[in-house]
């Protein structure tokens, strides 16, 4: 069984600053690319940054050079840090990772429970 839990959401004004974590636990033989992903309402859910296991990043043209994803691969952890943000930036905010639970020969995604990210005055 394994699970996601995100952490580090809440208000915060425009041009501020939040970091969000997300740690993996349970029965992980191997943990792929993890990433953040982003749901405003009333829209669908987009892609914010990946990164792989060997740091490789990607990140949505929005967020550059404002958003710095990293991860701490003996903790099974990824941070997600927000600089400059903006109203457009609120959303509820989902952790993902493609891992190889132990005893299992393929890869699955997984979902965090998402943590709501509010910017505003």
């Amino acid at each position: 069984q394994v699970q996601l839990v995100e952490s580090g959401g809440g208000l915060v004004q425009p041009g501020g600053s939040l970091r969000l974590s997300c740690a993996a636990s349970g029965s992980i033989f191997r943990i792929n690319a993890m990433g953040w992903y982003r749901q405003a309402p009333g829209k669908q859910r987009e892609l914010v940054t990946t990164i792989t296991s060997t740091n490789n990043t990607n990140y949505a043209d929005s967020v550059k050079g404002r958003f710095t994803i990293s991860r701490d691969n003996a903790k099974n952890t990824v941070h997600l840090h927000m600089n400059s943000l903006l109203p457009e930036d609120t959303a509820v905010y989902y952790c993902n990772a493609n891992l190889r639970p132990i005893g299992i020969i393929y890869n699955y995604n997984y979902w965090g429970q998402g943590i709501q990210v509010t910017v505003s005055s």
